[in-house]
């Protein structure tokens, strides 16, 4: 009994803040979307694949999350868009508390996007909603085709999905229509994008989307608007 009322304790307080930051965000029109994947799925790679190809015509500040170092956040700040690290000291997701302080270190109404880095886990970061308003799950073939069926919950709660390091598709024996099978056996509708770094193309689609996510029907039709994030139960 004691452990549930910590749990319940734990989402409340996250809820709360996750609130918070959906009302403020809301109140700048900025979009806020929350990446997660393994660690080494390419989250970071992504970021630096899109960015140059919207931070010209859409403002965009990204917040990092990461256990330990200041690496990533490097490599985002190269890119000329405004960064803040969130350091977890440890823990192995992002709570909404920590999205609260850097966002205020961000100025929020020169922006259109927030993208959130989230820790490098498949797992705990999908039970916390941070306020924002899609989940893009990332998947890199070198993790395997089997990731989504072992880990369903990132991608039941993803608004996109994205496979990474298509390059190595035949190295990595990744069979990529069995993974997005099993992604829309638990996600019937959701876009599946593969992308490779060594091709700016493969990265289009997703930057369209981020792109439309610009105007309030591109918002709205997101679903997570004016609700929390989904948790699995």
């Amino acid at each position: 009994m004691r452990i549930e009322v910590l749990r319940k304790s734990l989402f409340e307080t996250n809820d709360k803040a996750a609130s918070e930051n959906r009302r403020i965000l809301d109140e700048h029109g900025v979009v806020a979307v929350n990446i997660m994947g393994g660690a080494g799925c390419g989250k970071t790679t992504l970021l630096e694949g899109v960015i140059p190809h919207l931070r010209h015509d859409v403002g965009i500040g990204v917040l990092e999350g990461d256990l330990a170092t200041t690496k990533d956040a490097e490599r985002i700040a190269a890119l000329d868009v405004p960064v803040v690290q969130l350091l977890t000291e440890g823990g192995c997701h992002l709570t909404a508390t920590l999205v609260e302080q850097g966002l205020a270190r961000l100025s929020l109404p020169q922006l259109d996007h927030v993208l959130i880095e989230n820790v490098g886990n498949p797992i705990c970061p999908v039970n916390f909603d941070l306020g924002e308003y899609a989940r893009l799950a990332v998947l890199s073939v070198a993790e395997g085709d089997d990731k989504p069926a072992k880990y369903p919950y990132l991608y039941k709660a993803a608004s996109r999905v994205v496979i990474t390091k298509c390059d190595l598709l035949e190295s990595c024996s990744f069979d990529l229509d069995h993974a997005v099978s099993d992604i829309h056996a638990l996600n019937p509708d959701v876009p599946v994008y593969a992308t490779s770094r060594k091709d700016f193309r493969t990265m289009m689609p997703l930057v369209g989307w981020l792109r439309s996510l610009c105007n309030r029907e591109g918002i709205t039709a997101i679903g997570l608007r004016h609700g929390a994030a989904r948790r699995p139960n």
